[in-house]
């Protein structure tokens, strides 16, 4: 799975819970469509994980009422949580550079 430009639909998107339970590695992304910070780093994170095809990445719409999102604590977006079998083990607020994402994703792959 790579890199994803539309938001999950609402009523497709995974629990907390069922994201617990999954196994390997995951990038979660929370934003919003009209977000202009989201709207910046779109083009950065289609960059970076060129380089990591094999990463799955959810595109995860955040706003009130939105219960996903504040079971991860986010509170500004664009914000990237690097889960692995499940576990958070990484987290970039507001990417504004490649380099950042790519360091963030690059901990996947040093771990495959």
């Amino acid at each position: 799975m790579a890199y994803h430009s539309a938001f999950t639909p609402q009523d497709q998107e995974a629990t907390a819970e069922q994201l617990a339970g999954q196994r390997g590695w995951l990038l979660l992304e929370f934003g919003a469509p009209w977000c202009a910070h989201c709207q910046a780093a779109q083009p950065l994170l289609a960059t970076a994980m060129q380089t990591h095809p094999d990463l799955a990445h959810l595109k995860i719409e955040d706003g009130k009422g939105r219960r996903l999102g504040r079971s991860f604590a986010v509170k500004l977006w664009p914000t990237l949580i690097l889960l692995h079998d499940g576990q958070e083990v990484g987290r970039l607020v507001r990417p504004d550079n490649t380099a950042a994402i790519s360091q963030l994703l690059d901990q996947a792959a040093a771990n495959s």
